[in-house]
């Protein structure tokens, strides 16, 4: 029996169906269950509810466990987060021992050899010191530390893409020249599920990586090889801090700054792995590791072929909201603004429901294209995710998916559609879709956008924008019944229906199955 936490996350959603596939029983532990519920394995597995900082929901989880996997991390760099990390790494270690779990398995950050840990990024430190914790502990640990994670998806490998792809001509940070030794998420799952039957006598960190040391620079104009396109011209300045590098990066990718600070910051110090001993434990093959040319060469078929299993986004962002929608309009003492409109559809159900799930990221949101694209850029000048994350799968959604700045909080196939907000407000949004028909009647689209403001300044804010709601809602409205009736719900390689706005990013991946890479 395997217990994953971080199972709603980018590597946690990959291990547990490799762990199935080798044989073993899983849990899952998770703040919120119905993020997992419309996994391809969902009903494979056991999912408990709990948080790894709370003691008595991880002693629940332990129960029976014989190894468990931490994969959740705090990151970020607000005040706080490593002393969440400590804390929660400390009660996952005691609480696997009182349970008698026989190895814990971690995956953490390569940190450089020549550089004290005081002198570390946050995130790179925090990192070391969970490892510590657990190889120090009452419990064998294998600890993986691995440099940039090369897979269809990954906060690093998105990074990459879109650096590359968007910019022939790059004026970077001085980073760019720093050694580091990548590594496929294909050989990471390979070594996560290999862990679990290690000798008990083995406690102690492994080093994992590729068999090739680039410097960043090396890694973009070798995934511009791979993707055929021309050879990029690279200009490294020493004036772009760490700070200023996230924001870039957050600019031309859809990686938000928050995310890409503490990535950057990691690729300050040269990350080189300094042993290999991984391998008297879980043997490489012929091939393996994979080359990093390969790795990026599988990615890009696993984006192309629409077979990404998850993405950096799967897991929630630092500081997005995460309260369910309130069904008492006094929820927390406070108001709750609403705009709903319905219209009748004369179309079928379903073709309404396919208009309504293929919404947003290619296929846009079928209003104001420039309200919403401004929208976007306004959340990525203070630190949002804007609109660039688009969509897991061009056709279909499930909990937990995220869509644009916006995330899947519930779906009844056929008839509901909720999204919370998680760009930067000063409150908590919601945009509800049904799709509706009473006994023999005709069909009625209903659309909800729900506010819970925080403060003078959450209620002057709905107030500032509620006369554009009739453009902006009102035409979604409409345009999604005028899309429905004329049976052009946006489908891939379809052009947009008539209204369809936003804008065009490349198309996201649509899932089909759980592969590595």
């Amino acid at each position: 029996m395997c217990l994953v936490t971080g199972a709603t996350g980018y590597i946690g959603g990959r291990l547990v169906p490799e762990l199935l596939k080798a044989g073993h029983r899983v849990r899952c532990l998770a703040r919120t269950p119905s993020k997992l519920r419309d996994q391809p394995w969902a009903g494979d597995v056991e999912t408990v509810r709990g948080d790894a900082t709370d003691e008595a929901s991880v002693a629940e989880a332990m129960r029976g466990v014989e190894v468990a996997y931490y994969l959740v991390h705090a990151l970020g760099t607000g005040s706080g987060f490593e002393e969440t990390d400590r804390r929660a790494a400390r009660i996952f270690a005691q609480q696997a021992h009182a349970a008698g779990v026989k190895r814990i398995v971690y995956l953490g950050g390569l940190t450089p050899s020549a550089v004290p840990e005081r002198e570390l990024s946050p995130h790179l430190r925090s990192r070391a010191e969970v490892g510590r914790i657990f190889v120090n502990g009452p419990v064998p640990a294998t600890v993986l530390r691995a440099a940039v994670i090369i897979g269809s998806g990954s906060a690093s490998f998105e990074m990459l893409r879109y650096l590359t792809e968007r910019l022939p001509v790059m004026v970077t940070p001085s980073w760019v020249h720093t050694r580091i030794q990548p590594i496929g998420v294909r050989d990471v799952l390979r070594y996560l599920v290999g862990s679990a039957a290690m000798p008990e006598d083995v406690n102690r960190t492994f080093d994992v990586g590729g068999p090739d040391v680039l410097t960043y620079q090396d890694m973009m104009l070798g995934y511009a090889r791979v993707a055929g396109l021309r050879k990029r011209l690279i200009l490294p300045v020493p004036v772009l801090t760490p700070t200023l590098s996230s924001h870039w990066v957050g600019l031309v990718t859809p990686v938000p700054a928050s995310i890409a600070r503490p990535l950057t910051e990691s690729l300050r110090h040269e990350v080189i792995c300094r042993e290999h001993d991984i391998t008297r434990y879980i043997p490489d093959g012929p091939g393996q590791p994979l080359p990093y040319a390969e790795a990026v060469r599988l990615a890009l078929r696993k984006v192309r072929d629409a077979e990404v299993a998850t993405r950096w986004s799967s897991a929630a962002l630092p500081g997005a909201p995460s309260d369910p929608l309130p069904t008492d309009p006094d929820w927390a003492g406070g108001s709750l603004y609403e705009d709903e409109r319905e219209l009748e559809v004369p179309a079928t159900r379903d073709a309404l429901w396919r208009v309504i799930e293929g919404i947003g990221g290619d296929n846009g949101w079928y209003s104001f294209p420039l309200a919403w694209a401004v929208r976007g850029w306004l959340d990525r000048f203070v630190g949002g995710v804007g609109l660039r994350r688009g969509r897991r799968d061009a056709e279909r959604l499930r909990v937990g998916d995220s869509l644009d700045f916006w995330r899947v909080e519930e779906i009844e196939p056929g008839r509901l559609l909720r999204l919370r907000a998680e760009m930067r407000l000063p409150g908590l949004a919601w945009l509800e879709m049904h799709a509706e028909q009473d006994d023999g009647g005709p069909v009625r689209y209903r659309q909800r956008a729900l506010f819970h403001p925080r403060g003078l300044f959450g209620h002057a804010y709905w107030w500032s924008v509620s006369p554009f709601h009739a453009v902006v809602f009102g035409g979604m409205a409409r345009n999604i019944t005028q899309a429905a009736a004329k049976g052009m719900a946006a489908r891939p390689g379809d052009p947009p229906a008539p209204g369809a706005g936003g804008p065009r990013e490349p198309r996201e991946p649509r899932y089909e199955r759980s592969t590595p890479g």
